[in-house]
Order: C-alpha cells, then sequence, then structure tokens
C-alpha cells in the first residue's frame, strides 16, 4: 500500500477517494447462491476479499488498519453501475454497485493474505 495512491502496480490507484476496493465473502457467497457457484474473491475485480465484517454498515471517514501498519479510510459505500457486467447478466444482479466499499491509503505499508483488518 502506498499513502495517497493506493496498491502498487493496480490500475486503480492514483491521486482519487477509489484507491482500494473491498467486498466481503459473504457478498461473494450471496452471488453464488443465485446460480454463479464458481464466484471466486477478485470476481468483482475487488482489491481486498474480507470475511466476518459488515463492510456495508462501515461508514464513511472510518478508519481501518490492514497489517502490521497500513491504515486505509472509508471514502464511498457502493458504486454506479454504468453498464450491465457480465455477473449481472448472467445473474441478474450485481452486489459490487450496493455491498463494495472503497477507500483511500492514509498510511502505507506492506499487506499479505490472512493480515487482520481492524475497524479503528
Amino acid at each position: 500500500m502506498i499513502e495517497n495512491y493506493g496498491i502498487e502496480g493496480d490500475i486503480h490507484a492514483g491521486d482519487w477517494h477509489r484507491q482500494v476496493s473491498f467486498l466481503a465473502l459473504e457478498s461473494i457467497d450471496v452471488m453464488r447462491k443465485k446460480g454463479l457457484s464458481r464466484l471466486r474473491p477478485g470476481a468483482f475485480a475487488e482489491n481486498i476479499t474480507t470475511e466476518f465484517i459488515e463492510l456495508p454498515k462501515l461508514e464513511i471517514g472510518t478508519r481501518i488498519k490492514i497489517g502490521k501498519e497500513a491504515i486505509l479510510e472509508i471514502t464511498q459505500i457502493g458504486k454506479e453501475c454504468h453498464s450491465k457486467c457480465a455477473i449481472f447478466v448472467k445473474a441478474g444482479d450485481c452486489i459490487m454497485p450496493r455491498e463494495g466499499i472503497f477507500a483511500k491509503v492514509i498510511r502505507g505499508g506492506e499487506i499479505f493474505e490472512g493480515d487482520r483488518i481492524k475497524i479503528m
């Protein structure tokens, strides 16, 4: 994670409010139950897939810590879907516009799969 930029090498990184995207595994499971059983984390282009955190209930401005030092601030909940993605076409629904969250990097640092995410 790079401060005020996002994840190194990510196409969505930059000087804006949606540097990092999150989606809960529980949200992916909802779509799996709608007939898309092969969906995997990352299928919605989210950077980070969480588990046991009710992401859509977090408020804008909430800060979260990932791993030992990275701190992010929630900047947006959901997003406008300008065109129907392949997931919407197959299932008639997509959860990213309602349940995906976005954040900017306040303090950078290395993060790893399995790191603990702490709501501050």
